[in-house]
């Protein structure tokens, strides 16, 4: 996929988040998953990733934040 090279993935409760290597180390620095990579804190991931992780994983976002758009 363009624009995805490079990145990371987390597992959250509805599938892949994929992260830039900062958001990413910034995730792991903030012990913000588990021992298989999971992230149980899906709000406090959110506050965590810059701007284009959030646009890369927009769909995703909105699904888990029960979104109708």
């Amino acid at each position: 996929m363009q624009g995805s090279v490079g990145r990371k993935t987390v597992s959250v409760m509805r599938g892949f988040m994929m992260l830039c290597d900062t958001c990413y180390d910034q995730v792991l620095a903030d012990k913000l998953v588990d021992g298989r990579f999971y992230v149980a804190d899906h709000e406090a991931l959110f506050d965590t990733i810059c701007l284009g992780c959030t646009d890369i994983n927009r769909p995703l976002i909105d699904d888990m934040l029960g979104s109708s758009e």
